[in-house]
């Protein structure tokens, strides 16, 4: 399969471009620019030549997002899955009354706005695709029944992740997609912390089982095992 990981070269987006790599899969790498950190890309690149394309791909900058597909196109390279992992967490433990709002819109921009980008210039090569899928990385903190006032601007922003899930849900699927709002767990990442009790590797190892239908999912929101939650 080719899949494309937004988010690539740190965290869980690594993570998956590993596990992805180490099953045989060709992983398009999304970074957000050529100057970006990708050690552990290179390192993937080393160990398995040939499976992972380092791509840059900015979700905040729609013309970066056009620029990345139209490479791919021309190329014809088929696309089947998107994973959009790429996120970012600002003004946590921020109350409301200090809340930042450049911070909150920063937040909408790659959350929300950069999968929905991505899918607008995806989309077409995904359609070309096999067995494609759409797994959008999202989190508990973004659920109703979990709202805990705090983290405004990341729960809010994955919470309308939700609902573009959706969305997309409603389109896709009678075409033979899979498409997912998904919560990785709390796992040890730079965003997640080191007192997070998951391990991205476990975490991306059962999104990958999701992906290669494995593991069959009928809820929208779901966890790394495929297992239901409550939106």
């Amino acid at each position: 399969m080719n899949i494309l990981i937004t988010g690539a070269n740190r965290g869980l987006g690594l993570a998956l471009a590993n596990e992805a790599c180490e099953r045989g899969h060709h992983v398009l790498a999304g970074v957000r620019s050529p100057g970006s950190s990708t050690e552990g890309l290179q390192e993937l690149i080393t160990r398995f030549p040939g499976q992972l394309t380092i791509l840059p791909l900015d979700v905040v900058d729609e013309n970066s997002v056009r620029y990345a597909s139209e490479q791919i196109e021309g190329r014809e390279i088929r696309l089947d899955s998107i994973i959009n992992s790429a996120a970012i967490l600002l003004g946590r433990d921020q109350k409301l009354e200090q809340l930042d709002m450049e911070q909150m819109e920063q937040s909408f921009q790659t959350n929300l706005f950069g999968p929905i980008v991505v899918l607008k210039h995806f989309l077409p090569l995904l359609r070309k695709g096999e067995r494609q899928s759409i797994i959008n990385i999202s989190s508990e903190a973004g659920c109703f029944s979990g709202a805990y006032g705090g983290d405004y601007s990341y729960a809010l922003s994955k919470s309308a992740l939700n609902m573009f899930s959706a969305q997309l849900r409603r389109e896709l699927t009678p075409h033979g997609f899979v498409v997912h709002a998904l919560h990785p767990g709390w796992i040890k990442t730079d965003m997640g912390g080191e007192k997070a009790p998951g391990d991205a590797g476990v975490s991306a190892a059962g999104i990958l089982d999701i992906v290669e239908r494995k593991t069959q999912a009928d809820a929208l929101f779901i966890d790394h095992k495929g297992a239901p939650m409550n939106l």
